[in-house]
């Protein structure tokens, strides 16, 4: 029960947290600020995998399963990414080049229309609501084997979500959605992370194996949506290379948080 209230805490709350920070605190949406705020998630992201989910991935099955698992999980999220890139009617797939942060979460270009934008936040609601799923599995994989480490898992996912929802509730908010709604829809995206810690939670209880595999495969779908989308398109909105030094930062400040 503790794990789904931690996965609902990673979910739940940071993207309605991030969201409600769009909707009240942000007179307009910057797309540096957050692509900042990602890029330090991104950090965080991958410190998870690096010295929590993979660690224990080999520690439990050996480097061959956690190699399969992370090559499964990337190649899981470059489909997704591919299938959500054609319903957005991108011209070159899951490999363009975003300019703006919007377009990074697979929304259409930014267009004055109310209906259009409307239609592209939601599209952009459903694209980070499956994102949030191998997280999930990570902190139910991780916490039905250890209870510290499915902590810290949706501690840092938490912080993770927070720059999430305030780009989801954004387009939401610019679409004619009142403040009240964009923050309960944002919310609602981060409520499939329980979804994934049930699954998560399943798995763990089968064997070792199957625990080794679901933590080394989410560890894979967020390696790719870390370097494959956060860090490169940051650095093309930001123009500069602020983004990679607050990304290292982020590797450090997640490293002390999971070997404490």
């Amino acid at each position: 029960m503790q794990i789904i209230l931690f996965s609902a805490g990673a979910g739940i709350f940071a993207m309605g947290f991030g969201g409600f920070i769009s909707a009240t605190l942000l007179k307009r949406s910057s797309a540096k600020v957050t692509c900042w705020l990602l890029s330090f998630a991104a950090g965080i992201m991958t410190s998870i995998v690096c010295f929590g989910l993979m660690p224990e991935a080999v520690e439990l099955s050996g480097i061959t399963v956690s190699i399969f698992g992370l090559i499964l999980g990337i190649v899981v999220v470059m489909l997704l990414n591919r299938i959500v890139d054609k319903i957005t009617e991108a011209k070159d797939g899951g490999y363009n080049i975003h300019h703006t942060h919007e377009e990074l979460y697979h929304q259409s270009p930014v267009i004055h229309n109310r209906s259009k934008m409307l239609r592209s936040g939601i599209i952009m609601l459903t694209a980070i609501g499956l994102h949030n799923i191998p997280e999930g599995i990570a902190i139910g994989a991780g916490g039905s084997r250890d209870y510290h480490l499915g902590a810290i898992i949706a501690i840092m996912i938490a912080l993770h979500n927070i720059p999430e929802g305030m780009a989801v509730a954004a387009p939401l908010l610019a679409g004619g959605f009142n403040k009240r709604k964009a923050v309960l829809l944002t919310a609602l995206a981060g409520s499939l992370t329980i979804l994934g810690a049930l699954v998560g939670i399943l798995i763990g209880n089968i064997s070792d194996f199957a625990v080794a595999l679901s933590l080394s495969s989410a560890g894979g779908a967020m390696l790719y949506v870390v370097f494959g989308e956060i860090i490169p398109q940051s650095v093309v909105i930001t123009k500069s290379r602020a983004a990679p030094l607050i990304t290292l930062f982020g590797i450090i400040i997640g490293l002390i948080i999971t070997v404490i």
